[in-house]
């Protein structure tokens, strides 16, 4: 557990042609810019732009623009180093992309805000030459649907991976919100009919994801009946409306090749048992670690089959490497993934974070990989990465914003009494009934309490 679109987007774009200024040294003696919005939210937005060099090879480039609107300013960036004076923009290459051979590009992106209107900027310079260009307005909004009612597991349906997105029965991106358990050979007594339906009732949660430990007094000393548990949770759920992630919580040792066989089995049983039900996702390696992304690939691409001869129409989602971070966690990045992804389709790929302990350069890395991969973050804590400690609002705050804004899927760890500071409950809960009320949660388990139980943005048409 230790660890870490789809709003619609605007399609503003620009295109720039061949500038025809003196180059400076250095200077592109031509250009191509292409800028797009890839998100918008209020007061907030997520942009692209990718640089073409037209002209002569260059060994060093900066792109500047200048930001139209007084109240826009920029947040982040990546694949550049980003500044802004006033409202003038710049973004200088790095290692990997500080040289554009004639034709070559390179694809920068940046979070901002605005106050006033957001219009996209009308003009780039590469190196001081100008990429001229026109502005294609964004398309008007779709009417927005009325609040689905149902269950929602009933108004859904079927789940699956469209694009990027995870995506309903009516083929319209969703986001999931929910809460995962503790360790089920720890904590039982709180995954009864009491919480569960409190869970699905009081919380309004979407999903429940069962945690079943692979080590650690789990699965590997009673198979047959941590198999059985898991099918119990995953039946109480479908009950009450929820979707179950099933959850194959590897995590000592951190190479999931060291339980394949164990999960072969596994994945096998539980996939033919459920394969008639629509509300199961099944996540199958929970944090690898201190492994390369080559080798959890490759665990993938053997588990996966064994899903789909039962089930082949689930939700698959696969861990990535450094504890489910894109191998953040390990200095690596998400193109490892984008670059050498699984060979399956209608899967997704993990991402947990703990809020104290990953923030900007982690919510960067999400904002980049959002736009290419298909993402679940079905593990995250408000607290540290030790799973303990005091609660960092605004850092969580910050997450949930973004994975709401990108309709990112999660379920938070956890639901459960654990005596440490990501726990939803107060010590001695799970021996009572309540589990909603302020007096039986902690601050953890207020906020993802106000967060999940507001309405679900669920289109139907």
């Amino acid at each position: 557990m230790k660890r870490l679109l789809a709003l619609l987007a605007t399609g503003v774009s620009i295109v720039g042609l061949t500038a025809l200024a003196g180059p400076p040294a250095q200077a592109a003696t031509g250009c191509k810019a292409e800028y797009t919005i890839t998100s918008q939210w209020e007061g907030g937005f997520q942009a692209g732009v990718k640089i073409t060099n037209l002209g002569d090879p260059v060994s060093g480039w900066t792109l500047g623009f200048t930001m139209p609107d007084a109240g826009q300013r920029l947040v982040q960036g990546w694949n550049a180093t980003w500044s802004q004076s006033g409202s003038a923009v710049t973004a200088g290459g790095v290692d990997w992309n500080r040289t554009l051979a004639t034709g070559a590009s390179a694809d920068l992106g940046f979070v901002g805000s605005f106050t006033g209107a957001n219009p996209a900027p009308t003009s780039f310079t590469l190196n001081g030459a100008t990429c001229s260009g026109s502005v294609t307005d964004p398309p008007t909004d779709p009417p927005t649907d009325p609040p689905a009612t149902g269950t929602p597991a009933a108004v859904n349906g079927q789940l699956h991976v469209c694009g990027v997105h995870l995506c309903n029965q009516y083929d319209r991106p969703v986001q999931l919100r929910g809460m995962s358990t503790h360790g089920i050979q720890w904590f039982g007594p709180c995954y009864g009919d009491a919480s569960l339906d409190a869970l699905a009732q009081d919380w309004k949660s979407d999903l429940l994801r069962v945690a079943m430990y692979v080590q650690e007094d789990g699965y590997e000393t009673d198979p047959a009946g941590f198999t059985s548990r898991v099918n119990g949770l995953v039946d109480m759920a479908e009950d009450r409306g929820m979707y179950a992630v099933i959850d194959f919580h590897t995590l000592t040792p951190g190479d999931p090749n060291y339980n394949l066989d164990r999960a072969r089995t596994f994945f096998s049983s539980v996939a033919a048992r459920n394969a008639d039900k629509k509300n199961v996702i099944y996540e199958i390696a929970n944090e690898p670690n201190g492994v390369s992304w080559t080798a959890v690939k490759s665990y993938a691409e053997q588990v996966v089959p064994v899903i789909r001869a039962a089930d082949p129409d689930a939700v698959v989602i696969v861990g990535t490497r450094g504890w489910s971070s894109l191998g953040v966690s390990d200095g690596a990045n998400e193109s490892e993934v984008v670059n050498n992804p699984v060979n399956a389709t209608n899967i997704m790929y993990a991402f947990h974070f703990y809020a104290a302990s990953h923030k900007d350069d982690y919510r960067a890395a999400v904002s980049r990989a959002a736009t290419r991969l298909p993402l679940f973050v079905s593990e995250f804590g408000t607290v540290s990465a030790t799973g303990g400690g005091a609660v960092d609002r605004s850092s969580s705050v910050a997450w949930l914003d973004l994975l709401d804004q990108l309709k990112i899927s999660y379920a938070n760890w956890t639901y459960s009494d654990a005596d440490e500071g990501s726990a939803a409950f107060r010590p001695g809960t799970c021996e009572g009934t309540d589990y909603g009320s302020s007096g039986v949660l902690t601050e953890s388990g207020a906020l993802l309490k106000s967060r999940i139980s507001t309405t679900d943005d669920f289109p139907t048409s």
